[in-house]
């Protein structure tokens, strides 16, 4: 059942009480008082609520049960990718969310499809996908997709660990990598993937001269939208208990 966020301001005397959605829970999705609903605050707190009143501009349900979700990845993971066209582009925010991604970075790279200026237009569709399909698997927050970005600025950024997925010049597979080097609870790691075209023969001397792990997805040759499920879905594998 996909759940619907709220503020925890909400929340008062086991009742909550919110507006959010309102229309779509109302007028699309015909909710009626009784109905069961999943609600989730912006501390990672999932409610079981039963729709106890539809007012004209609210909803308030009573708490059945309440505790912290578990739907949240053990460390942080980044994504630096550079965007691709409109239906690929979709498909990669939405399996990056359900993935559990905290941030996406859209990255011009030097044979990026997209113009500076496009990506720039898109960022607030790629952010309003993060939000639907955040609800769509009960994420317990929604990730954040960042303004436009280079490569040299993104990894500068604050990460415990870079990985750059990369067609040729590799140093390791993925998984020999992870099995030496294990993630970190609580670590920040970045993962970079680029576009059909690959990275330019300047991006991988920017990842040599930064020390940034070179790592394969095997042998085959992926598409840029399936090495971001599979590098992702790869480190989700390794690292889980």
């Amino acid at each position: 059942m996909p759940h619907f966020f709220i503020n925890s301001t909400s929340v008062k005397d086991n009742k909550i009480e919110f507006s959010e959605d309102y229309k779509h829970l109302v007028k699309a999705l015909r909710l009626r008082a009784g109905e069961k609903l999943l609600l989730m605050d912006e501390n990672g707190i999932q409610y079981e609520t039963r729709v106890s009143e539809i007012k004209q501009d609210s909803i308030v349900t009573e708490i059945e049960k309440k505790y912290l979700s578990k739907r949240e990845l053990e460390f942080e993971l980044h994504l630096a990718q550079s965007p691709l066209r409109s239906d690929a582009q979709n498909l990669i925010v939405e399996k990056a969310t359900e993935l559990g991604v905290h941030t996406l970075h859209p990255v011009y790279t030097d044979n990026c499809v997209l113009s500076g200026d496009v990506i720039t237009k898109k960022i607030e569709k790629w952010q309003k996908i993060m939000v639907e399909s955040s609800k769509q698997c009960e994420r317990a927050k929604i990730p954040v997709c960042t303004p436009m970005t280079t490569l040299e600025k993104v990894v500068e950024g604050n990460f415990d660990r870079i990985i750059a997925f990369c067609e040729r010049h590799t140093e390791f597979p993925l998984k020999d990598y992870l099995r030496a080097n294990p993630i970190k609870k609580g670590e920040r790691v970045l993962v970079i993937i680029g576009p059909e075209g690959g990275f330019s023969e300047r991006e991988f001397e920017i990842f040599t001269d930064k020390g940034i792990v070179k790592a394969s997805l095997g042998e085959l040759i992926l598409r840029a939208e399936t090495a971001v499920i599979v590098g992702l879905g790869n480190i989700i594998y390794e690292t889980s208990n």
